[in-house]
């Protein structure tokens, strides 16, 4: 994390004013701009926990606050402790204390131990922008929080940032959803990680996620979610990458493109390369489709690339899908509230009557993807390599990015495409 001080802006603001209300210092707007408001409520973090108080967010203050960053904290064994006393003392509910700790022996806590503890309050939050490194601190949390989540990695970004993969489930249907393969529409990335909080959740309680027993739906499937296909994007668009050579870059691409508002109308990754046309589904028709619509270069949108799979991310994508091999998957995007669920006449065994399920619950309508749109998408390739169900989702209404006050409605709508998901094939 960078340092923030006074006059900072952006992303990793907005987690810095959500972790200090998390911790109690706050009351704070979190809007992402580091006024005196920001610095007092920090200084106080800093007073209670011993630091430098300098109300100045350097290394050792994040290192300080990270639990309410990530949603847990590390407890050392004391002489004396017990699992309750633990759970008391940094306000933790002694069942989540106990589930994320599933080979801890309570009756004889060995001194010097560590011992997870699940902070308070939700993993995920709703109300802030998202950031890569926000991403990260999400997928960690609910690791923690939730062992039999497992987390990985299916690859890296242009940046090097990881492609954080959380795998729920041990059974023999295989289902895979994705978020954000673009940039300005990463509302769709705290969408699959709310739905893994909340099965997570409901599997471990014994409860229930759209009417459906969670542990119904993770002793039929096993499901991989990605939440964030093009971080280095989602930090171009919501302000975290803001400086830089590849900000520079990203930049310079823009100007040759002045229709296209930067950052937030970028929808490719970092090097101007639209991942969801790089899939070896009729590549060279989207080529010759978007060459003639004037986009020949690294764009905010819609270039190609040199090559299928040149992009490390949409690389990535294929990779993990090919290992996976998902009975279905849901690529999410935004916005329209539709379903797209065919590439070209073909149409797998059980498709139409999947995305006709997928509107009733949602109430998003079921149409063919545009020609100018319909080549070389994620979605395509699957469909013509696996001839099974595959479908992009286009969810909110509006222009892009969305709002994150547009989250709640999006997240109810799609919760019950992306439970039954896991239970249609």
């Amino acid at each position: 994390m960078r340092v923030l001080r006074t006059g900072s802006t952006g992303p990793a603001v907005e987690l810095l004013q959500l972790a200090l209300d998390r911790a109690g210092f706050g009351g704070l707007e979190t809007d992402g701009f580091f006024g005196q408001a920001t610095k007092n409520a920090l200084a106080r973090f800093q007073g209670a926990f011993g630091l430098t108080v300098d109300g100045v967010a350097g290394p050792e203050t994040h290192r300080a606050i990270l639990p309410w960053y990530t949603g847990y904290l590390v407890h050392t064994v004391r002489r004396g402790d017990t699992l309750s006393s633990i759970a008391a003392l940094h306000g933790a509910s002694l069942e989540a204390l106990t589930l994320a700790n599933p080979g801890l022996q309570a009756e004889n806590l060995r001194v010097g131990a560590p011992v997870v503890v699940p902070l308070p309050f939700p993993v995920v939050p709703e109300n802030i922008s998202f950031s890569s490194a926000l991403v990260g601190y999400c997928v960690r949390g609910l690791g923690a929080r939730y062992p039999f989540i497992v987390t990985g990695e299916a690859g890296k970004s242009v940046m090097g940032r990881p492609l954080w993969t959380m795998t729920l489930g041990q059974g023999e249907n295989r289902v895979l959803y994705n978020a954000s393969h673009h940039a300005n529409e990463w509302i769709t990335t705290p969408v699959l990680l709310r739905f893994a909080e909340e099965l997570a959740r409901a599997f471990a309680f014994g409860g229930e996620l759209f009417g459906v027993s969670a542990g119904e739906i993770l002793e039929y499937s096993s499901l991989c979610l990605v939440p964030a296909v093009n971080p280095d994007g989602i930090d171009l668009v919501t302000g975290e990458l803001s400086a830089g050579e590849y900000y520079n870059t990203a930049r310079a691409i823009s100007a040759a493109y002045p229709s296209f508002r930067f950052p937030g109308g970028w929808k490719a990754n970092i090097r101007g390369t639209d991942l969801n046309l790089q899939y070896p589904a009729l590549w060279e028709k989207a080529r010759e489709i978007k060459f003639a619509q004037g986009i020949t270069s690294p764009a905010p949108a819609d270039y190609v690339g040199p090559s299928p799979l040149s992009a490390p991310e949409s690389r990535a994508m294929y990779d993990l899908t090919l290992s996976f091999d998902p009975a279905l998957i849901l690529a999410y995007h935004t916005q329209g509230e539709v379903i797209y669920w065919r590439f070209l006449d073909y149409e797998p065994p059980g498709s139409r009557q999947i995305a006709q399920v997928f509107s009733d619950v949602s109430g998003y309508a079921v149409e063919e993807t545009p020609y100018a749109s319909g080549f070389a998408g994620y979605k395509d390739w699957f469909i013509q390599d696996f001839d099974r169900p595959g479908y992009t989702i286009e969810a909110g209404r509006g222009v892009n990015p969305l709002p994150i006050s547009d989250f709640p409605g999006i997240y109810e709508k799609n919760l019950g495409i992306l439970t039954l998901g896991a239970l249609v094939t």
